[in-house]
């Protein structure tokens, strides 16, 4: 059986084509359709974003019921790039008739089910750009002349059927995979917090689970041992931590700061060691820490267990797992105590992995040929519009929405800069990459050398489009 045929239109070339459509591609499809709106016809942007996913979906695995979102919803998809958007989280409460409800909680943080109803409402607006159920399987050049001008975007869609796109750039926004340690592997016991009410949904419909396992110090960890206490009464609850208990993050005004958009231009533009130090200064922000309202919700409970004679949330701090042994009806979790050496098992209905998760390695879509460069330490070099720098042969954009920590800061994966992003990526595609210098993202038509224009693209095409991220971030 011949394998199925690839079909490319080589007339038409889009300006942009996004890869992944999480929020942060989405902000982008919302920024270049309100550039479109108000730009004349030969200047708007070209763009489609393809996404693998049937339908829009972020962390549906996370989505437990009363969890609030760690951000503003004043930090959603356009209000701080464009303050008078449709797009931004105030529109949304109005078309739903909620605004006045909404205000009345004197509260920033919706529920993370509400944000996820406006990031639905959001991706329909702009739904006529996207491609739902089309996997993007290769990124390749398409050189002339010894020069890089388009690349061709391979996709397979849901009938193994292969489309080829054409783009003058391409934005990839891959998300974040989940990370597990090392020798441990997903199944229908062994879960990464991500995943939970996915799996947890089975539950209900068998035997009551017995025990659970958590691993884990950061705020998903303490949401899934929240969320198993409270919703198996009869189940033990047990969390690994290496620590002696979980810590609260820093969301005060000034640690707070290292959120805002000049805070990338700071960090872009400081030395290695500048970066180390401001990054550790400032991890308990983010990075293994817990809302302080949790921690003491958890506390709380255990307390009172102990008041009452029983023990069904334990924490089990200092302690690390080494393994996970799956049997036909349990799995059983060996762990270490850091401080005295003492080995112990427990046999456990299902271990969940809150351990974090890993930038996409953008460079697989690409394979070798397309000029990406690297530092160093083998990471892509990034320019401050979010351009990976190529090969001077490569005139064709690629950007990356997601993988940057080490070049743009904290913010890399985070909601918190999805919408000002979305406008720098579609400003410097606007300018057309400028691939030979590094201009500042803030830079604007104006600011070009005389003698060169916006569009070198032909009559009646422009240029346009970027990709998408994710949250789970403390603000």
């Amino acid at each position: 059986m011949s394998a199925p045929q690839s079909h490319v239109d080589p007339d038409h070339v889009y300006d942009v084509v996004g890869v992944g459509f999480g929020p942060a591609n989405l902000a982008l499809a919302i920024a270049l359709d309100e550039h479109n709106e108000a730009a004349a016809p030969g200047e708007r942007v070209t763009g489609l974003f393809l996404e693998r996913k049937q339908t829009f979906g972020w962390h549906r695995g996370l989505l437990i019921d009363g969890a609030t979102m760690q951000v503003s919803f004043l930090k959603d998809l356009a209000t701080l790039r464009n303050p008078v958007s449709r797009a931004g989280f105030v529109s949304y409460l109005h078309e739903r008739g909620r605004l006045v409800d909404f205000i009345n909680q004197k509260t920033f943080f919706p529920t993370r089910e509400e944000f996820h109803d406006y990031l639905e409402w959001a991706a329909g607006r702009v739904g006529h750009l996207v491609r739902y159920g089309s996997e993007v399987t290769a990124v390749r050049p398409v050189t002339t002349d010894g020069q890089t001008r388009l690349f061709e975007v391979a996709v397979r869609g849901g009938d193994g059927r292969e489309v080829v796109h054409r783009a003058r750039n391409v934005v990839v926004a891959c998300g974040l995979q989940p990370r597990l340690p090392e020798g441990v592997a997903a199944s229908d016991r062994v879960w990464h917090s991500g995943e939970l009410l996915h799996h947890t949904a089975e539950f209900k419909e068998g035997a009551a689970p017995a025990r659970f396992v958590v691993v884990g110090a950061g705020q998903s960890a303490a949401e899934c041992a929240e969320y198993l206490h409270r919703t198996y009464p009869s189940a033990e609850v047990c969390a690994v931590l290496s620590r002696f208990g979980y810590s609260p993050a820093d969301d005060s005004p000034y640690a707070n700061r290292i959120f805002d958009p000049e805070a990338v231009d700071v960090y872009y533009a400081a030395d290695n060691r500048v970066k180390a130090r401001l990054m550790d200064y400032h991890r308990n922000t983010n990075y293994s820490v817990v809302d302080l309202d949790l921690i003491e919700e958890l506390y709380r409970r255990e307390y009172a267990e102990k008041v009452r004679g029983e023990q069904r949330l334990r924490i089990l701090n200092v302690s690390r797992v080494t393994a996970v042994r799956e049997t036909a009806d349990a799995v059983t979790v060996s762990m270490t105590d850091l401080a005295t050496g003492e080995q112990r098992e427990l046999d456990a209905d299902a271990v969940v992995f809150a351990t974090g998760y890993a930038p996409h390695d953008i460079t697989e879509l690409f394979g070798g040929g397309c000029g990406l460069l690297r530092d160093e330490e083998g990471r892509l070099k990034v320019r401050r519009d979010y351009r990976v720098q190529t090969d001077p042969s490569v005139l064709a954009g690629v950007y990356t929405q997601g993988g940057t920590e080490h070049t743009h800061g904290i913010t890399s994966s985070l909601l918190s800069m999805v919408a000002v992003r979305a406008g720098e990526i579609l400003d410097s595609i606007l300018r057309d990459g400028a691939p030979a210098d590094d201009r500042p993202a803030g830079t604007t038509a104006d600011d070009r050398p005389a003698g060169t224009t916006a569009d070198h693209s032909p009559a009646g095409t422009t240029a346009d489009d970027r990709p998408a991220a994710l949250s789970g971030a403390h603000e």
